[in-house]
């Protein structure tokens, strides 16, 4: 009996330490468990009592950014990056570059791209030497239709740092989807080019970038299970899509359902399964990838992965979900002009 008693009294003190531990966290850190949940709510709601109860405004400021970045509502996540960096009294620390390029974003996402490019200027004015601020800027002068100064940008990024392929990437990307397909290429031939060492699988993917695939499918298959290493997400990713592109849309499905089955956390293979289930006219199949993806919860695929699960719906001919789940989606992501005209659509039908 006197055991028994003993137990529950060392659970008690457990209980007690662990709501005392808990009790003694500050708001920001709480907020900031929550955004790690993605719980962007209840974050924003722990930061708010933050600046009440007078707690640091700088964090508390960006905290609540971040929250408003994560709920899309972009013209309050913009407002309170600008009350964290007005906490700065003219000292420029590393934080105040964070909160820039989190205010940056946000005035992306609003639409705001003139001050995003200042917001970028004015990071470059304080270090010269931010690649990645150059490249954003060009991406930001690209969006703008300006594209020599993204050119500019982009050279300057890759000047600083050229090893870093995937920023050649990223950039072919740009150029491509903004249909400047033959500069975007020329990237990957000057990541190519470079004196620099490559692996097989970059080099794989350099082939893939340039319409070589062929040459991306052998250095892929060439890098499977090379030196005893498991394959990665991102070299199933570039072999499928290899597949996919050399018209194997079977086999590109089998390479993404067998390593999902070990590795169901991979949002994007996911997203890469339902699209080529779609070229497939497995709809089902489809639909079942982009919710399994949804479930996940990474809010960096969310929006293509609700906005294909709208679309999903349209082609099963359930236009009254497809066009439930568009409004949903609009309702998150109210900047989309392809989906407003696919609403549009589905509400005929």
């Amino acid at each position: 009996m006197k055991r028994v008693s003993l137990v529950f009294l060392l659970l008690a003190c457990l209980l007690l330490c662990s709501c005392g531990a808990e009790a003694e966290k500050s708001q920001i850190d709480q907020g900031m468990d929550a955004l790690e949940a993605l719980d962007f709510a209840a974050a924003a709601n722990c930061f708010d009592a933050a600046l009440a109860n007078g707690e640091d405004a700088q964090l508390a400021y960006r905290g609540r950014g971040m929250a408003m970045l994560g709920l899309n509502r972009y013209p309050e996540a913009r407002e309170a990056f600008e009350k964290a960096l007005s906490q700065s009294n003219g000292r420029i620390h590393k934080i105040e570059y964070d909160i820039s390029y989190y205010l940056a974003v946000a005035e992306v996402k609003n639409g705001d791209l003139q001050d995003a490019y200042d917001t970028y200027t004015a990071i470059l004015a304080l270090n010269e030497g931010d690649a990645d601020a150059y490249y954003l800027r060009g991406k930001v002068s690209l969006s703008m239709g300006d594209l020599g100064n993204a050119l500019q940008d982009y050279d300057q990024s890759i000047i600083l740092a050229p090893t870093d392929y995937d920023g050649y990437i990223r950039i072919c990307k740009d150029l491509t989807n903004a249909g400047y397909e033959s500069e975007g290429k020329a990237y990957i031939q000057r990541a190519m080019n470079t004196d620099y060492r490559k692996s097989e699988y970059q080099m794989g993917v350099f082939n893939y970038y340039v319409g070589e695939y062929e040459e991306a499918r052998t250095r892929f298959e060439n890098s499977r299970g090379k030196g005893g290493k498991k394959d990665t997400k991102d070299l199933i990713l570039y072999m499928g899509k290899t597949y996919e592109a050399l018209g194997d849309l079977n086999y590109a499905t089998a390479l993404y359902t067998e390593y999902l089955a070990s590795h169901p956390e991979e949002t994007e293979l996911f997203v890469q399964l339902g699209l080529t289930k779609m070229q497939l006219e497995d709809y089902e199949g489809a639909l079942a990838a982009f919710e399994a993806g949804i479930a996940i919860g990474d809010v960096e695929y969310l929006q293509s992965l609700k906005f294909n699960e709208a679309v999903t719906y349209e082609y099963l001919l359930d236009f009254k979900k497809a066009a439930v789940l568009m409004k949903e989606y609009l309702d998150e992501y109210p900047n989309d002009e392809v989906a407003k005209r696919e609403y549009e659509f589905l509400k005929t039908r």
